[in-house]
């Protein structure tokens, strides 16, 4: 099918991209420079080891020093162990079986430690993550070739070839469900091949897919398997279903590592079953077989010989008997949940590999790339996506291949193709309603509405929900830096307006609020931050978050200040153009929004025009000069 040969030729314009960029990054840097960039830990320390699956070993390790560096270790990539003594021959590879911020385990395609990692100076290093990358190009394949096969209806469906199918079904009214919910639900449960539930920002989407589940289940008795692109995504739905009572099992590692979630784990649940305690009991007795193989010195006779291998013999015939009673542990926890939740591609791990569902829900699909989803697709009869196009859409490294459509995901397409399969949740639990209007008239057909709790919250009485300060012939430029922009009197000017909230605030005796202050510029938030922490508001450094857009996808403050930073005579507005980062950033906060910018640069595109004029209609537009001056 033309459909996926393109997807197929997108796919390897994006893998060739992101190779490239990583064979720079550690082809042409120090060990200090990979470190900084999160892909190396070194120094670290081997904290103990097991035997583990196929005659594979897996090892603990810590890191020892800059703990404070952010990384990219995840549950899955495949890692080198190596030696700075030799990084060129000493090193075995793996793939990485946990991670949480200073800990991790990784499988090694050995049986036992290499001696040379017993000399110290050892590190662990990312490599280029082929498997990912090979598991959505084979599900490309294989969607390809099911596509006029009698079973390959949803994959018509979703590629525009056929139409979706509904049942006639009557759910009872779902209690803590609004009407626009019960909707979504209801149309969940009455596909044949798929359904879309549309949420905006603050519409309740999770707690209307957690009912829609729960209803499945409880209509066909089978298994749902739940995916989204992100660990945190995949936590946050297998921490709420559990706590609807369902049976999840948590395939993969959470980024999360709270107790509630350990305990959806594998692992966790391998090491509650019954049958652990003799897996742990014939661990020890092939570590100890290996031991004492390991006692005869390279210079023995034959009978050594023959004894060394008779113990190495007996060692590999228990780890083989590890292995399926591992097996067996696996089948049966997996054949009694209920739930199975994990990444896009982490729903091809080996455990659930061959298994097939009747259901697959994809959760933040806006946010997810289309080759991945396919992975899961696969497996389902029929396939809910949830999430919002409207907001940011996941990230590409080629340009080429996002200006070709590799950006355009299957929700965006599918909402488009099947208008009837969509619900739109409409109603919002976030906002005041001057907030909300704007992105309500531009994004989703001015269809949404503020519930009665939150429409006319403010931070105190007679406060502006929503104002735009314009800095227009203020003479605050834009400078470039580097790959970004900054513009430092902004910053300062946007640090001072927040400060006068601030004495407001304390001046009225109310609690202090939550707040974030955003800008799609990393130079933009590095002059704030460096500012920040030389001003009067330190004191409220637990309140204040300052961060870039995409950061705060997902989460909510009471106050949002946003730094547009674009300031210069030729209405260059670059990353502003995105719109839906924008949706994003005006869509974070609960009672105030103040959005700062240079009205004659960002209006040259309509769409902050629009934003100009709706802060005039609602009494919000202002000039930077009345602060000045």
């Amino acid at each position: 099918m033309d459909y996926f040969k393109n997807l197929l030729s997108l796919l390897k314009t994006e893998r060739d991209e992101d190779r490239e960029s990583y064979l720079k990054l550690t082809q042409t840097t120090s060990v200090t420079d990979r470190r900084a960039a999160g892909i190396t830990w070194y120094p670290i320390a081997i904290r103990g080891s097991e035997p583990s699956r196929g005659d594979y070993l897996t090892v603990e390790i810590e890191r020892t020093t800059n703990k404070d560096i952010s990384h990219q270790f995840k549950f899955g990539a495949p890692a080198v162990l190596f030696s700075n003594h030799d990084a060129g021959t000493d090193r075995v590879e793996g793939t990485i079986a946990y991670a949480s911020a200073d800990r991790l385990k990784i499988t090694l395609f050995t049986d036992e430690l290499p001696d040379w990692s017993r000399n110290g100076k050892l590190g662990i290093e990312l490599l280029f993550d082929n498997n990912s990358y090979d598991e959505m190009q084979n599900a490309l394949k294989q969607a390809s070739a099911l596509a006029d096969k009698p079973e390959g209806k949803l994959i018509r469906v979703l590629t525009g070839q056929a139409e979706p199918s509904f049942n006639e079904i009557y759910e009872a009214p779902i209690e803590g469900l609004n009407l626009s919910q019960y909707s979504a639900a209801q149309k969940v449960l009455a596909a044949q091949d798929v359904a879309i539930v549309h949420g905006p920002p603050g519409t309740g989407k999770t707690t209307t897919i957690v009912q829609a589940i729960k209803r499945l289940i409880k209509q066909d008795g089978k298994q749902v398997l739940v995916v989204a692109p992100s660990n945190t995504a995949v936590d946050l739905l297998s921490e709420k279903l559990a706590n609807e009572g369902l049976n999840v099992l948590r395939v993969g590692n959470p980024s999360k590592v709270s107790e509630k979630l350990t305990a959806l784990t594998l692992d966790s649940k391998m090491a509650a079953h019954a049958y652990t305690k003799d897996i742990k009991q014939l661990k020890k007795q092939a570590a100890g077989y290996k031991d004492m193989a390991h006692k005869y010195k390279r210079s023995f006779g034959k009978a050594e010989r023959d004894q060394r291998k008779a113990l190495f013999d007996e060692a590999h015939r228990m780890i083989k008997d590890v292995g399926k009673i591992e097996q067996f542990i696996i089948d049966d926890l997996v054949s009694k949940a209920q739930v199975i939740t994990a990444t896009l591609v982490g729903s091809n791990h080996y455990t659930i590999r061959d298994l097939k569902f009747n259901t697959v829900v994809i959760d933040e699909a806006g946010q997810a790339l289309e080759p991945a989803c396919w992975i899961p697709i696969l497996k389902a009869q029929k396939l809910v996506m949830a999430g919002d196009h409207f907001q940011l859409p996941p990230t590409i490294k080629s340009v080429k291949a996002a200006n070709n459509g590799f950006s355009t995901t299957l929700l965006e397409k599918c909402a488009v193709l099947h208008p009837n399969a969509v619900t739109l949740l409409d109603e919002q639990y976030r906002m005041n309603e001057a907030i909300m209007g704007f992105s309500s008239k531009e994004f989703y057909g001015d269809r949404l509405k503020a519930n009665a709790s939150v429409a006319k919250q403010l931070l105190f009485d007679g406060d502006e929900p929503m104002s735009l300060v314009d800095t227009a012939g203020c003479g605050f430029d834009e400078k470039p830096d580097g790959t970004s922009s900054v513009n430092p009197e902004e910053a300062v000017f946007l640090l001072k307006h927040l400060q006068q909230l601030a004495d407001t605030i304390e001046a009225k005796g109310t609690p202090f609020p939550t707040v974030a202050v955003i800008s799609p510029y990393k130079s933009q938030i590095r002059v704030l931050k460096e500012l920040f922490a030389a001003s009067a508001l330190l004191p409220y450094v637990d309140r204040i978050s300052i961060n870039t857009i995409d950061s705060f996808q997902g989460q909510e403050r009471d106050v949002v200040y946003i730094s547009m930073t674009r300031s210069n005579p030729d209405g260059v507005i670059g990353f502003l153009a995105d719109t839906r980062r924008m949706n994003v950033a005006m869509t974070r906060a609960r009672k105030k929004l103040v959005i700062i910018g240079d009205s004659a640069t960002i209006t040259r595109l309509p769409f902050y025009a629009d934003m100009m004029s709706y802060t005039e209609q609602i009494g919000g537009y202002q000039s930077a000069w009345d602060y000045i001056s």
